[in-house]
């Protein structure tokens, strides 16, 4: 029996874990994948305190920091849980309150070829896959924060980088845009959706919505992200239309005993950044803490 089970390996859960062991809170941490999404970023330049660190490093340093303090950790995904008197999860770790902490994945462009050339041109990771693109043309589906950096990353190896985004104009921070702009590499073509991706064995080009074919060795997709919520169904949680759970300023959903932090959330006003799916988790803790002493 545990006080709390957080589900989630990210930047909401490590913290989670670290305020829970200072809480004296007995907390799990479930995850079948430890780090989250941040562990993909390459560089990590808006962390207080921290210049510059490999999204890794940074996710190493949170998991350090919580096992440190006593904090438990099993890499075991969260298949199933069932609420009775209590919360049980896979059929063999109980608690009396939960954390949905299992952040988000990457949105796919749901176009003809995505499917068929994944991992022959097709890619959701720039840190991960650009240096196999060396000397190439490659694409960048997207204008948020994470298609500027991607785009940037791959200038690095390719010829040359599209930004293809269907607005007029790409809404990454100022930071990012004046990156971009002083890279002779890159190049943003606005207006545009992406039909499909074409090639043989690997991607050739792709297909514009007005009807102009680009050649591409490669297809990187930034277009944002939507919640990962199989446990949040199996609970029962209310959630906004594109899936993220609903919570109130204390991190806790309509369902007693289940709270919820991070990319996952409605909360922040949807600004999903590490910093604030950290202090999400630390607030939804404290809350976790106080109803667990109020309930005896």
């Amino acid at each position: 029996m545990h006080d709390l089970l957080i589900i989630g390996g990210g930047p909401a859960a490590l913290t989670a874990a670290i305020y829970a062991a200072r809480y004296k809170l007995d907390a799990l941490v479930l995850a079948d994948h430890i780090g989250g999404q941040i562990a993909e970023a390459r560089d990590v330049e808006n962390w207080p305190g921290i210049k510059n660190i490999s999204g890794m490093e940074l996710m190493d340093r949170f998991k350090e920091h919580a096992r440190s303090l006593g904090g438990s950790i099993a890499q075991e995904e969260a298949k199933e849980v069932v609420k009775d008197e209590m919360f049980t999860v896979n059929r063999k770790h109980k608690a009396k309150a939960v954390l949905i902490a299992s952040g988000s994945r990457k949105r796919k462009l749901e176009v003809p070829g995505e499917k068929e050339f994944l991992g022959r041109g097709v890619s959701y990771c720039a840190t991960c896959d650009g240096a196999f693109f060396r000397d190439k043309k490659v694409g960048v589906v997207g204008g948020s924060d994470s298609a500027a950096v991607s785009a940037l990353i791959l200038a690095e190896f390719a010829e040359k980088v599209y930004i293809l985004y269907r607005r007029s104009e790409i809404r990454a921070e100022p930071h990012w845009r004046e990156k971009i702009e002083k890279n002779s590499r890159i190049e943003i073509i606005p207006n545009v959706n992406v039909k499909e991706i074409r090639g043989d064995k690997r991607v050739k080009s792709v297909l514009l919505d007005h009807g102009k074919e680009i050649e591409l060795d490669g297809l990187f997709i930034e277009i944002g992200t939507v919640p990962f919520s199989g446990i949040t169904e199996m609970l029962k949680v209310s959630t906004d239309d594109p899936g993220y759970i609903v919570v109130d300023d204390r991190q806790a959903t309509d369902v007693q005993g289940v709270y919820a932090a991070g990319d996952v959330t409605t909360g922040s006003n949807n600004f999903r950044q590490v910093i604030t799916a950290c202090a999400e988790a630390a607030v939804a803790v404290r809350s976790i803490w106080e109803d667990l002493r109020k309930d005896g």
